[in-house]
């Protein structure tokens, strides 16, 4: 694989919106503005969805619990969620990047890849275009966005980071390379803190440790991943901006920090990540009708358990008590537990869910 020629090179933006959630119930109450909010229940089992700027400065994060959150911050504010408000604000957002490109990858609500090499207005520039898409966005919600621009999907994602909040970055196929090298390999997008740790061991600390190892080793210890890592450690990912990606899954999973025994600390741990789970599938408009459970243990041996229903799961409490009695068929664990996963697959739309309901119940509309 070789970088780039000039004629080839792609123009990629990646949009990521600021603090979405937060910034949108601050922006629809006043009263919240430069307050530090937390999206979430403030319940004793509650976890944090969102975190504005302001709470973030206390520590505070999506995917913490919510009595942890308020510990770390006395003042912090809890507001319940609104998935349907955040989905129509982010459907304006989609109209937005269609006036410039067909090829839009949605991430998530409140991030997406655009490809820009070929676009509506007939810009050559793509800062141009991030810029002007930023400054629409503001105009029509009210709302900041941060942007990435490169020529590939994996270093305009890195770019869009490195001026947040409201501000844009470009990395060029000159500076893609080294910037990489330089970068701890705990913060590529795509790296988690299970892979992480295992490049550690292997003495991966760096993009340029991980240039240094060759593909055929980097698929023996990483297995299909390999050849992705190759291609990143020199700022070359090939992969398209795909309009037409769907969504198989919505996982979660978190390693420890001291491996666990305890099945009451593994059932809080769950919850967190059902929650984190849950979270994303409302935001996508989905559920799912099979919930996994992974359990990794300090050796690195790995089990996984699953359960599929007739219909989609309604709640979060559905999906929390499906996953603990999974997670309980494999207790007392064989041994200290490192990691915990938890997935919703065989997805469905809510409205799909709503003709399923209506059939289960018999209706005869």
């Amino acid at each position: 694989m070789d970088l780039p020629t000039i004629s080839s090179v792609r123009k990629i933006i990646h949009v990521d919106m600021d603090a979405f959630y937060a910034s949108v119930e601050q922006r629809d109450n006043p009263d919240l503005r430069g307050k530090p909010l937390a999206v979430g229940g403030a319940a004793a089992r509650g976890v944090v969805a969102a975190a504005s700027y302001e709470a973030r400065k206390f520590g505070v994060h999506s995917a913490m619990a919510s009595i942890t959150a308020a510990r770390k911050c006395p003042g912090l504010i809890f507001v319940k969620p609104r998935f349907d408000v955040y989905r129509a604000v982010s459907q304006q957002i989609r109209e937005i990047f269609a006036e410039y490109t067909p090829l839009i990858e949605p991430l998530s609500l409140d991030e997406a890849y655009l490809d820009v090499t070929e676009n509506h207005k007939g810009m050559g520039i793509a800062t141009e275009i991030a810029l002007e898409i930023r400054a629409k966005i503001q105009t029509v919600t009210g709302l900041n966005a941060s942007a990435g621009i490169s020529y590939n999907k994996f270093l305009a994602k890195m770019a869009s980071d490195l001026n947040k909040p409201n501000g844009q970055a470009v990395i060029t196929p000159r500076n893609g390379p080294g910037f990489v090298e330089q970068l701890a390999v705990k913060k590529f997008h795509g790296v988690g803190p299970a892979t992480a740790e295992k490049m550690h061991r292997l003495g991966i600390e760096t993009g340029a440790d991980l240039k240094a190892k060759s593909q055929q080793f980097l698929i023996e210890h990483f297995g299909k991943s390999g050849p992705f890592f190759h291609g990143i450690a020199r700022g070359i990912d090939e992969r398209p901006v795909r309009p037409d990606r769907v969504r198989k899954s919505v996982g979660a999973e978190d390693t420890f920090s001291v491996d666990i025994t305890d099945l009451d600390l593994a059932t809080d741990e769950l919850r967190s990540l059902a929650a984190k789970v849950w979270s994303s599938c409302r935001a996508k408009g989905v559920s799912g009708k099979t919930v996994t459970v992974k359990v990794k243990y300090s050796d690195f041996t790995q089990v996984t358990r699953s359960r599929t229903t007739s219909v989609p799961f309604a709640n979060i409490d559905e999906v929390l008590e499906a996953a603990g009695i999974l997670l309980a068929g494999v207790y007392p664990f064989r041994r200290p537990v490192r990691l915990l996963g938890l997935t919703l697959s065989s997805l469905i739309t809510e409205k799909a869910t709503m003709e399923v309901d209506e059939t289960q119940l018999g209706l005869d509309l």
